[in-house]
């Protein structure tokens, strides 16, 4: 069954990963997410890890790593957001982050262990969270959020990935 958001928690374009989100609680979602992706990560064969579909694309690499910094920087403003920081937060342009990442010099244990222990903080961050600390708003890239919503963002995004990577860099 998949959440229903109301409306005013964010923004439409995130309904690309909220409509992912599988599980009426985040905890749940992001638990089981954290499986389900190293489960499929492990499955991708070596000599695909650099791999980019397209010039400009990016590698299987380089798109763990793109997961683990959204993950860190969402992380971020659920705990602004819950904590009642009305400061707005910029946005962030994620293709500026990838050539910076180093990812391609990593190998994929590192990642998965990267990924293992940023996800492990969500999970604990959002179990910290109270009812109405979820279903606080705060504002980022100019449009308002609530914290609850950041958790299904995070549980769809990689849900959102890993169908990229099946689609576009296995068939």
């Amino acid at each position: 069954m998949i959440v229903q958001l109301e409306k005013e928690e964010y923004h439409p374009y995130y309904g690309t990963y909220t409509s992912k989100a599988e599980y009426i609680d985040v905890i749940e979602g992001l638990s089981a997410g954290k499986i389900e992706f190293i489960d499929f990560i492990n499955t991708i064969p070596k000599e695909k890890h650099q791999y980019a579909y397209a010039d400009g694309k990016w590698t299987i690499l380089e798109i763990i790593q793109h997961i683990i910094d959204a993950e860190r920087i969402f992380a971020y403003r659920a705990l602004r957001f819950a904590r009642n920081d009305k400061t707005p937060i910029v946005g962030f342009e994620q293709d500026d982050y990838i050539p910076y990442s180093a990812a391609n010099n990593r190998n994929i244990n590192e990642l998965i262990s990267d990924y293992k222990i940023t996800r492990d903080c969500s999970i604990s961050l959002f179990k910290s969270f109270t009812k109405e600390m979820l279903v606080r708003i705060g504002e980022a890239s100019g449009s308002p959020m609530s914290v609850r919503a950041v958790g299904y963002v995070l549980a769809g995004h990689q849900k959102h990935h890993i169908e990229i990577i099946k689609e576009r860099y296995l068939s």
